[in-house]
């Protein structure tokens, strides 16, 4: 009898689609899985190493499973992912009651897969790697130079969750606007995102995530403006606002370029909710610089909004950049930047108060159901508090009466 395979997926929805990678080729040799970890016979742990607090939990993570195989619970572990692919010689000396370190995963070209996410909502990783080598970022050097999937691949993998009636798509990679420029020598999203949509009638929301700033043109703009399907919900990554930061994280932008940008965005899309992330602290950001982009976040109020505190990443061009800045005003920086995004957040959401919006339920709780508007991605984003007379089930999509506003959440009565 073959054994027992649970998993332990860390870090971002990109690992996510590796895990449904890994249980699904196991599943198709024939392996049970199960939910539960400790009930399996062998664990695995697919880590993130991403900066310094991913690290911490992915070996934290791997430390639990350790006390586990102790008590007898696991006859088997093994790491997957980047904590291997980047420490595995590290690992293997200072943990020898792992069995197995495992890097990256290879691009899953076959359409079968394992769903750990609820199955209403999925992820459609359209590419690995990423070209823009930006000075604090480690993912080249883990995950390696951007590799796109084949056209035909992704296709008949939409198919399958149109098959399916999948309530939402999620479309990921490291940075899915370089899709396509190691195949066909130019960037290809538009072109993928048109066969997309002529292949999901049933699917209903298709969303972008992970969009880099220089890449954002016309042709893709007029897609999310004139499909119904595809949520007008943009992530766009901007790092940072002052010049000669943005030169120094090597980010190929400047803050004419991105204000450009985000104007022509609003104007092109009404009423398109526009995510970010910033790095607070990076090596010698004076408080002049770091004034310069809050001013810019009071002045531009993106309606989502990610911090993150500069990480010292190891084989970085940053991580030998002189004048770091100290653990303390990373951290006051950081704190600046979250409380003007709640104010700016309660802001936005109060502008839903007594309008109806349509909602995609997530889950049912004791006496209410979360759910979720277009504006609002899987994980990381706000949520809809929705009180219904009638019962409704995850991946059904309502028409929700908003009567409360929260700093990032909504309350509501379903119609």
């Amino acid at each position: 009898m073959k054994p027992k395979i649970g998993i332990l997926s860390l870090g971002c929805p990109r690992n996510l689609v590796d895990s449904e990678t890994i249980i699904g080729r196991l599943a198709v040799k024939g392996y049970t899985i199960t939910e539960n970890i400790s009930q399996a016979d062998v664990g695995i742990v697919n880590t993130c190493a991403f900066i310094d607090e991913a690290r911490r939990e992915s070996i934290d993570a791997i430390l639990d499973l350790i006390e586990l195989k102790k008590e007898g619970g696991l006859k088997k572990i093994i790491v997957y992912g980047c904590l291997s692919q980047r420490y595995k010689s590290r690992l293997q000396k200072e943990l020898p009651e792992i069995d197995a370190f495992i890097g990256k995963v290879s691009l899953n070209h076959e359409v079968s897969r394992f769903p750990i996410t609820p199955s209403h909502y999925a992820y459609l990783k359209i590419c690995e790697g990423c070209i823009n080598n930006c000075s604090y970022c480690a993912i080249p050097k883990i995950k390696g130079k951007l590799a796109s999937l084949d056209k035909d691949s992704l296709i008949a993998k939409v198919r399958q969750f149109n098959k399916g009636k999948t309530s939402e798509l999620n479309i990921i990679g490291q940075d899915i606007s370089g899709y396509g420029i190691d195949l066909y020598g130019e960037p290809g999203l538009s072109s993928l995102l048109k066969e997309i949509l002529k292949n999901c009638q049933d699917i209903g929301w298709v969303r972008l995530l992970y969009l880099y700033p220089s890449r954002v043109d016309e042709d893709l703009l007029k897609i999310i403006r004139d499909s119904r399907k595809v949520c007008k919900y943009i992530d766009l990554p901007v790092q940072h606002i002052n010049n000669r930061l943005l030169k120094l994280m090597n980010r190929n932008t400047a803050r004419k370029e991105i204000a450009t940008l985000l104007d022509k965005i609003r104007k092109y899309i009404p009423g398109v909710f526009l995510r970010t992330s910033v790095i607070v602290g990076f090596p010698s950001e004076k408080d002049k610089e770091f004034k310069e982009l809050l001013s810019f976040l009071k002045e531009v109020k993106f309606e989502r909004l990610g911090a993150f505190i500069y990480s010292r990443e190891e084989d970085t061009p940053a991580y030998g950049f002189k004048a770091q800045v100290p653990k303390e005003i990373k951290d006051e920086r950081f704190n600046a930047v979250m409380s003007l995004q709640q104010k700016i957040s309660a802001e936005v959401n109060k502008k839903f108060l007594g309008k109806m919006i349509e909602v995609l339920i997530d889950q049912k709780e004791k006496d209410f159901y979360l759910g979720r508007t277009q504006f609002d991605a899987p994980e990381v984003d706000g949520t809809v508090f929705v009180r219904s007379k009638k019962s409704l089930m995850p991946g059904e999509f309502v028409k929700v009466k908003i009567t409360d506003t929260l700093e990032y959440d909504l309350s509501g009565e379903a119609v």
